[in-house]
């Protein structure tokens, strides 16, 4: 699919799309909770199709109408040899290893080959010290093992999505553990949002100090509740505010713990100056933040090394596309220099590097330079709705 743009300012009021990180944790947490649970204001993009699918795999019975999300886990985990489809979607892969991992029979996780290039050495490390079955091809990740309940030690400068996982699993198990995070600590605030989720439910997760985090048994109970907004999605609605366009965003949780909230203030810094960010806590947001930067007088960029390992490598990607534009970015030591530039729409396609956030990334520049950008559908991966939503509050884009 081709988006094609024509210069436009945006106004009006829309709603952010419901979150998909607070979503995969509160589906894995209903199904953790044994007891029947209902969700609403539930987005179907495809990374929550994936581990709605992963759950039904390992024996979840899920109903779904409209927004609303009903997990009956009455026969989860109860399955042999079960086959997953994580499709694209790194928290799914990440999040349902550990989970499998607790069957004791063999499991087989299919994704994209993209998928399956990102890094998963911290199960793998995990399995090869307890003798369990580890192999990956560019198709799945075959496991076979029984993990038990324990003191772990996991690496917090790779991604949080492994921590959490483990979590899943250690609150399945049912008894006393702990994980040490070796530091540095990235990303800390995602896993405030698993305990937050996951004590929702009942559960018994704390962090006990600055790197370690305790699970107790508890008896988990069910927990009906909405998804709140998606601060990550929300910035790319939101950045239009800041290049000319009038955009009320809302349903967004003020209190929220999702680190992405970040944004608004890095928003304010790179438009009043020409700042030096860290997103190593934030890493989702550096395509919109290389966006803006480059609509603006630039800014810099530390903590960018985990960019590499996203749905694309995303500096690369954001640089590739706004050199068609006439600008691009300058890569240094896990820093990324947007420098001052003049975009500028020269009659080349652009291109989304199958990537969700690249598409939003860029179609915020194209608003202002007008312009097209093939491979659009990837938006489906996180944001489905969000050529519809900024169509809604006038922007001249074309679906081809």
């Amino acid at each position: 699919m081709i988006a094609k743009f024509t210069p436009c300012n945006l106004c009006g009021t829309v709603e952010a799309p419901p979150s998909k990180s607070m979503a995969h944790r509160f589906l894995i947490g209903a199904a953790l909770s044994r007891q029947k649970c209902t969700l609403t204001g539930v987005d179907y993009s495809e990374d929550i199709l994936a581990s709605i699918d992963c759950l039904k795999a390992l024996g979840a019975d899920i109903k779904t109408e409209n927004d609303t999300v009903t997990v009956d886990p009455k026969c989860f985990m109860q399955v042999q040899n079960p086959t997953l489809h994580c499709r694209e979607s790194g928290s799914t892969l990440r999040f349902f290893i550990p989970l499998c991992l607790c069957l004791g029979t063999k499991a087989t996780l299919y994704g994209s080959e993209r998928l399956l290039q990102r890094p998963l050495d911290v199960y793998e490390d995990i399995c090869n010290s307890n003798g369990f079955e580890f192999s990956k091809d560019n198709s799945c990740v075959t496991l076979c093992g029984k993990l038990k309940s324990a003191d772990y030690k996991v690496r917090g400068d790779i991604s949080s999505q492994f921590i959490t996982g483990l979590i899943f699993a250690l609150v399945y198990l049912g008894k006393e553990s702990s994980i040490e995070i070796i530091p540095p600590f990235e990303s800390r605030s995602y896993i405030d949002l698993t305990i937050s989720a996951l004590n929702s439910f009942g559960a018994s997760v704390e962090f006990v100090s600055e790197y370690k985090i305790s699970i107790k048994p508890s008896d988990m109970h069910a927990f009906c509740g909405k998804i709140e907004g998606d601060y990550s999605n929300a910035a790319f609605l939101d950045a239009f505010n800041h290049i000319g366009s009038s955009v009320n965003v809302q349903n967004l949780n003020p209190l929220s713990l999702q680190g992405d909230k970040v944004y608004k203030d890095y928003f304010e810094s790179i438009s009043s100056g020409t700042p030096t960010l860290d997103i190593s806590d934030c890493p989702d947001l550096g395509p919109i933040l290389f966006a803006l930067a480059a609509l603006k007088n630039g800014a810099t960029f530390t903590g960018t090394d985990r960019l590499k390992a996203k749905e694309s490598d995303r500096g690369q990607a954001m640089h590739e596309e706004l050199k068609k534009l006439g600008g691009g970015l300058l890569f240094g030591d896990n820093t990324i220099t947007v420098p001052k530039q003049e975009l500028k729409y020269n009659g080349q396609m652009l291109d989304s590097h199958n990537d969700h956030r690249i598409v939003m990334a860029m179609s915020v520049i194209l608003s202002k330079t007008g312009g097209e950008i093939n491979g659009a559908q990837a938006i489906k991966k996180s944001y489905p709705g969000f050529f519809d939503d900024i169509k809604k509050l006038g922007a001249k884009v074309e679906l081809l």
